[in-house]
C-alpha cells in the first residue's frame, strides 16, 4: 500500500463484530498488523500496551462511545502521533466540529467504502511521515542545542575566568601619587574587553597614565589588551617600555612619542595580527604640573580647570600598529593645583543616547562638567558612567567598551589624606 510503509499497526473498535471482520480485513490485505476492541473500555486497554499507529473506530457505541474514547487516547502518554479516524453515519457540519475538537483526524461515513478507506489511510500515513520526520529533526536540533550548550558552558566559564585575568591587569583603581591622585574606570561591553587604562610612577616626582582602546570587541581584543599590559607593567618596571635607567641607574620616564613609537614598532612586527589601538599616554611632573601627552587616534583628553572651565585638548595622531614607521607629535600643557584632566574611549562620546544620537564631545563635555566632584575620584568617574547609562537608548546596555582615567592634580583632599596618614 502506497505511503502506509509509516503505519504498521492499526485498532478497529466497533462493538459489531461484522464491522470489524470488514474493516479487518480490508486493512490486513493491505498490509497491516490489526487488533480489534469491542467497546471503547477494551481500546483504552489496548492501546496502553501497544500503541498503535492508526485508529478506526465507531462513533456511536454502548458505554463509552467513540467521541469519549477519541479524547481518552489524545490523553494518553504516546512515543509519537497516532492517527484517529471516526466511522460514523453522521454528516452534519456541527457533529464534525465535535469530533474534530475531540482530536479526532477523519471522519468516514459507514458503511465504509474499500476505495475510500484506503484514500484516508494513505493521506493518514503522509501526515504521519512528515510528524516522524519532523521529530527526527528535532530530536537532532535538541542534540545539538545540547552539544552548543556544553561548549557556550565551557566557553562562558573560560570568558569568566578570563575576565578575572583582565580584571587583574588592572590591579587597583585609586592611587595617591603625593598630592595627586589618578583614579580609572574600566566598563566592558561583555564578558572582557578592548580598552585598557592603567598608571604607573618610577618615584614620587614622575607620573604616567594611559587610556588604550584596541579595535574590535571580544577575545582577540582583550588578548591585545593583556599584551600590551605587558608592555606597560606597573609591578615590574624594567620590564616596562614607558621606562628606562639613567647613566646613575635610575629608573625614569621616557617621553610619550617615544613610547607610541616603541608601541607601533612592536605591534606592526607581527605579521597576521590585523588589530591596532587608540592610545592617550601623558606623563606628569608631579612638582611642575607640566604634562606631555601623546595622542594617537584616541579621543581628545580633557582639562577641567580649577576655576570650573574645561577644554578639550591635543593634537590627534595616526593609530597605533596601524601602519609602520609612524612619527608622532607630543602635546604639552600645565596643571595647577585643582586642576584634573580626564582620559577616556570612545565609548563615552559614541554611546547612543535616548534622543538617537550620540552623546559627542559637546555632551561629554556637559556630562564631565556636570557630574558632582565629590569624594575620590574613582566616586566621580562611577557618578559619571551611571549618569550615561541612565540616559543610554537601552539603559545599561553597553554596545562599546568604556574606559576613564583621571588625573586630580594637587587635590587638597588628598593633601589632607596624606597629612593624617
Amino acid at each position: 500500500m502506497a505511503g502506509s510503509a509509516t503505519l504498521r499497526m492499526a485498532l478497529v473498535v466497533d462493538d459489531s463484530r461484522l464491522q470489524r471482520k470488514i474493516i479487518t480485513s480490508m486493512l490486513r490485505k493491505w498490509g497491516l498488523e490489526v487488533i480489534e476492541a469491542a467497546s471503547g473500555d477494551e481500546a483504552i486497554v489496548l492501546c496502553e500496551s501497544h500503541q498503535p499507529d492508526l485508529v478506526l473506530s465507531d462513533w456511536m457505541m454502548p458505554g463509552m462511545d467513540g467521541l469519549e474514547f477519541c479524547r481518552r487516547f489524545r490523553q494518553m502518554a504516546r512515543d509519537s502521533y497516532g492517527y484517529f479516524i471516526l466511522l460514523t453515519s453522521k454528516g452534519e457540519k456541527d457533529e464534525i466540529a465535535r469530533g474534530l475538537d475531540a482530536g479526532a483526524d477523519d471522519f468516514l461515513t459507514k458503511p465504509v467504502n474499500a476505495a475510500e478507506l484506503r484514500a484516508r489511510i494513505t493521506a493518514g500515513a503522509r501526515i504521519m511521515q512528515m510528524e516522524r520526520e519532523l521529530n527526527q529533526k528535532n530530536r537532532v536540533i535538541s542534540e545539538t542545542l545540547g552539544t552548543l550548550q556544553t561548549l557556550y558552558d565551557a566557553i562562558d566559564k573560560d570568558l569568566k575566568q578570563a575576565r578575572k585575568i583582565q580584571d587583574s591587569l588592572m590591579p587597583e583603581t585609586v592611587r595617591d601619587f603625593g598630592a595627586s591622585r589618578v583614579s580609572l574606570l574600566l566598563k566592558p561591553c561583555g564578558h572582557v574587553g578592548g580598552d585598557l587604562v592603567g598608571m604607573f610612577s618610577p618615584d614620587d616626582m614622575q607620573l604616567g597614565f594611559y587610556s588604550i582602546d584596541v579595535s574590535g570587541h571580544g577575545i582577540t581584543s582583550a588578548m591585545m589588551t593583556a599584551r600590551v599590559a605587558g608592555y606597560l607593567n606597573s609591578s615590574f618596571p624594567d620590564q616596562n617600555i614607558a621606562m628606562e635607567r639613567d647613566t646613575d641607574g635610575r629608573l625614569k620616564l621616557r617621553p610619550p612619542d617615544v613610547v607610541a613609537r616603541m608601541l607601533n614598532d612592536r605591534l606592526n612586527a607581527d605579521a597576521g595580527v590585523e588589530e591596532y589601538l587608540t592610545l592617550l599616554y601623558a606623563v606628569v611632573d608631579l612638582r611642575t604640573g607640566v604634562a606631555k601627552l601623546v595622542q594617537a587616534g584616541h579621543p581628545h583628553p580633557l582639562v577641567m580647570r580649577a576655576d570650573g572651565s574645561a577644554e578639550f585638548i591635543g593634537c590627534g595622531g595616526v593609530p597605533v600598529g596601524l601602519v609602520n614607521d609612524v612619527i608622532y607629535d607630543q602635546s604639552e600643557i600645565r596643571l595647577a593645583p585643582g586642576d584634573r584632566l580626564l582620559l577616556y574611549s570612545d565609548g563615552f562620546p559614541e554611546c547612543v543616547m535616548k534622543n538617537g544620537r550620540m552623546l559627542e564631545d559637546d555632551g561629554l563635555h556637559r556630562l564631565a562638567t556636570s557630574t558632582p566632584h565629590t569624594g575620590r575620584g574613582a566616586d566621580y568617574l562611577q557618578d559619571m558612567f551611571s549618569r550615561l547609562a541612565e540616559d543610554m537608548a537601552a539603559p545599561g546596555q553597553l554596545t562599546d567598551d568604556v574606559s576613564a582615567a583621571l588625573l586630580e592634580f594637587g587635590c587638597p583632599e588628598v593633601n589632607q589624606i596624606s597629612a593624617q596618614s
